[in-house]
């Protein structure tokens, strides 16, 4: 038996998941910047639903692929950088962390050597990074759909600034593990 084809792959139901949450990308952007906040927290719900519900129906099916996981790292990335960028034009988050997200997601494919089909190399803190900029992007929706804020933007801001700095941190901990499986690669 060989390898199952990447057409069959990519059109399996976990795939499909994946790529709504891909399409509501630029919608959830629109939704922010238009302040739809009640029509953004629908958006983020769906979103979060099917980053959970792809993985495990992926698992389920046995499904899990290289490409798989790839697709579903990339299409969180694109989200919360759609997300992020919407929020910091109204100034709820620094614009710098839009931009240290996606380079920390370049150096993770690159640094897991995913070109290469070897599949993603997750970290401990990239993975709490990870949900954190999802609940930094949740937050900021759900005071202004429910009309109740219960954090000042101030101290939204501030996470903001505080997730910039972990996103550095994590990927100088990322160049200095590449430095390091490099060097007790050649010796």
């Amino acid at each position: 038996m060989g390898h199952p084809s990447i057409k069959a792959n990519l059109l399996s139901a976990a795939n499909s998941l994946t790529f709504v949450r891909l399409l509501l990308a630029p919608v959830i952007f629109w939704t922010i910047t238009e302040r739809r906040y009640f029509l953004s927290l629908c958006i983020f719900v769906i979103a979060v639903a099917t980053d959970i519900m792809d993985g495990r129906l992926a698992r389920k099916q046995g499904k899990v692929t290289n490409l798989g996981g790839a697709f579903d790292h990339a299409t969180d990335c694109i989200f919360v950088v759609c997300s992020l960028y919407a929020l910091s034009r109204h100034g709820v988050v620094p614009w710098l962390l839009c931009v240290l997200v996606a380079a920390a997601f370049v150096q993770y494919v690159l640094d897991s050597g995913a070109i290469k089909r070897k599949g993603l190399v997750p970290s401990k803190l990239g993975r709490w990074n990870g949900i954190a900029y999802f609940v930094l992007v949740a937050v900021p929706i759900i005071q202004n759909a429910m009309k109740f804020q219960w954090i000042s933007d101030y101290h939204i801001l501030i996470a903001g600034w505080t997730m910039c700095a972990m996103t550095v941190f994590s990927m100088l901990n990322r160049v200095s593990l590449f430095f390091r499986r490099s060097r007790s690669g050649n010796e």
